[in-house]
């Protein structure tokens, strides 16, 4: 039997972020409906070819979330001053500007293929910062 849950979130394993994400969901009334997969850099984590093992581990358990609770929605989470992304960015410096854009990347490159898997389900795209400001991308 399927069940009304209406997404499955994306998010980062950072401890610092566990609260604000939480927050966030229940602000947007999200509580007890949602499926959530939570690892490293979040988007990054899935998308960047530096943690390419784990991409198959999210897709493979986003159909099932898909199949068992009966998900409609992506929301992908991701945060600034973001480890992962640091990794991403290697020996460059890494200032504001560059984790904007391995966040951007990493978005971009999910959201290709998502499209491309899941045509008739929406999908969200957020940064959250540690003052709990959140930026939307398209």
């Amino acid at each position: 039997m399927k069940s009304n849950y209406k997404a499955m979130v994306l998010s980062c394993i950072d401890p610092r972020f566990q609260p604000i994400v939480f927050n966030y969901l229940r602000k947007k009334k999200l509580s007890g409906k949602y499926s959530s997969f939570t690892i490293a850099g979040s988007a990054i984590g899935v998308t960047a070819n530096k943690f390419k093992k784990w991409h198959k581990i999210f897709w493979d358990n986003f159909e099932t979330s898909v199949k068992l609770h009966n998900i409609k929605k992506l929301i992908v989470i991701n945060h600034r001053d973001c480890g992962a992304a640091k990794i991403i960015n290697g020996t460059k410096e890494f200032s504001d500007i560059n984790e904007t854009k391995v966040h951007k990347n990493s978005f971009k490159n999910i959201k290709k293929i998502f499209r491309k898997k899941y045509p008739k389900l929406s999908i969200e795209l957020k940064i959250i910062s540690l003052n709990s400001n959140v930026e939307t991308f398209k």
